[in-house]
């Protein structure tokens, strides 16, 4: 088979992955199952936002309904209020959504409900700083997180205890019975950290935040306030339970990725930690494998930011192994993308290389080494024609990758 069709398979593969992460699907048939009576007021968080509210107003008679999300998944939602905020560092909108989203919960009471739609990039789409942290100095820790290679459970740990939203902060703002409907990013699921946990409870103490952050070398970049207030140990239980229920995840995409082509696997469905070392696990795994085959993982990877380069643990995972996979029998594809259809500050995905990837990158006089050295991958992929572009999904259930052979 032909590199331009084993692309043009891979992306459909892709695909697959990404329309079983549908939001709105995964409302309806959640709201369809058990459906909410009563007065209840809807707050959807994320970048999937506005499709679940879209299609919650068609099950729920709503009193309230407001909309959080990113300026790409920006959409009209009747009947619903629509806050823009930023991702992945909160903006000025951000700081105007938390507000919101505590002001609609605010003063609700045991007759009430709330609906909560939850999806990915969350964290920063909607701020309310602790007192004594302003939001310029919320907005300096988050930068310094997003730099410090720590994984998305040790961020959000720290985003937890500098938030009156994070970490429970929701359902502790309101009187109202609350049910939230999850669309999960985090690899293992573990709801605290989706979107740092709004409506279940704090990954840990100040204390394991000092620690993860001191361990990662960003202890001393945080802002003065943020560190006096994670020194205090005043950590508040989450006193009561909201229901939970997870309507979407990466490993939902992952088993649809199989069930889109013949002969697939699922190689490693929890591909996480630095993106050098999940590099290596793929080529061992491309390495091993033998005749035609579809391998399928599924992560969200870290990338420790060591120069002024664009680009994103997607693209930056795509070069490492199209450099590692030099000399590989066979025609053959790699595909690493975000379901969001963003990856780090770009307008791409991710990158979807071949074994030609490095030598078309020389030929246009960029060096493979240089590009990962100064994290520059989108521009190496962009030298090679091989940046993954489809534009924001509206949805996110973090990253997925396929590898391809075929004979």
């Amino acid at each position: 088979m032909q590199v331009a069709a084993l692309r043009a398979e891979a992306k459909a593969i892709f695909q697959a992955g990404v329309d079983a992460a549908d939001p709105a699907g995964a409302v309806r048939r959640a709201l369809i199952g058990e459906p909410v009576v009563g007065r209840v007021s809807v707050i959807a968080l994320g970048k999937a936002a506005g499709a679940m509210m879209a299609e919650a107003l068609l099950h729920v008679d709503a009193v309230r309904a407001l909309v959080v999300t990113n300026g790409e998944n920006y959409r009209e939602v009747a009947g619903a209020d629509v806050i823009v905020g930023e991702h992945p560092v909160p903006s000025d909108g951000s700081v105007v959504a938390g507000a919101a989203v505590l002001d609609a919960v605010a003063g609700l009471g045991p007759e009430d409900q709330v609906l909560a739609l939850i999806s990915g990039g969350g964290s920063a789409l909607a701020i309310a700083p602790v007192e004594g942290v302003s939001a310029g100095d919320k907005q300096a820790a988050n930068g310094v997180l997003l730099a410090s290679g720590m994984d998305i459970n040790q961020m959000n740990l720290v985003r937890q205890c500098l938030s009156r939203i994070k970490g429970g902060g929701l359902l502790a703002a309101t009187g109202a019975s609350v049910r939230a409907l999850i669309l999960s990013d985090v690899i293992g699921d573990d709801l605290r950290v989706v979107a740092s946990g709004p409506t279940v409870g704090r990954v840990g103490s100040h204390r394991d935040a000092r620690a993860v952050l001191k361990a990662a070398g960003a202890w001393e970049a945080m802002p003065i306030s943020v560190k006096a207030h994670l020194e205090m140990d005043a950590d508040v239980p989450v006193s009561r339970a909201a229901q939970n229920q997870i309507v979407g995840s990466n490993r939902v995409s992952l088993d649809a990725m199989v069930a889109a082509c013949d002969r697939a696997v699922i190689v490693d469905d929890a591909l996480v930690g630095d993106v050098a070392d999940a590099a290596e696990k793929i080529l061992a795994a491309m390495r091993a494998a033998r005749g035609d085959c579809t391998l399928i993982f599924g992560g969200e990877t870290t990338v420790k930011l060591q120069g002024d380069g664009v680009g994103g643990r997607n693209q930056e995972l795509a070069l490492r192994v199209a450099q590692g996979a030099q000399g590989l029998a066979g025609n053959w594809v790699f595909l690493s993308g975000g379901t969001d259809g963003r990856d780090g500050p770009t307008d791409a995905a991710g990158g979807l290389v071949d074994g030609e990837t490095v030598a078309r990158m020389t030929a246009a006089g960029v060096s493979i080494d240089e590009v990962l050295a100064n994290n520059d991958s989108y521009h190496g992929l962009q030298a090679a024609g091989d940046l993954l572009v489809i534009g924001a999904t509206g949805t996110n259930v973090a990253d997925v990758q396929v590898f391809l052979r075929r004979s």
